[in-house]
């Protein structure tokens, strides 16, 4: 399937990125792996738990929701929170 987006809406890239936004925030459903692993307590295994998620179950609503992945518990949401975005 080929997706064409409509005038003036914005066209999404399937190639990873960096997922920093404009507010310096990672991107959780933009972001590669080594953006990630710049999160704290976020290692290489964590972060291909989170691509492997989002591309199982489509992009994440809220920031709390990746708390759904394996090893992601309240105290290290506590952590990153402030330094991610949807």
């Amino acid at each position: 399937k080929i997706y064409i987006p409509r005038e003036g809406e914005e066209a999404l890239s399937l190639e990873p990125s960096s997922g920093k936004e404009n507010s310096g925030k990672i991107n959780i459903n933009k972001a590669d792996i080594s953006s990630l692993m710049t999160l704290p307590g976020i290692g290489e295994a964590k972060a291909k738990l989170i691509i492997d998620f989002r591309q199982k179950n489509g992009p994440f609503r809220s920031i709390e929701d990746i708390t759904k992945i394996s090893g992601i518990k309240s105290g290290l949401y506590e952590k990153i929170k402030d330094q991610i975005t949807v």
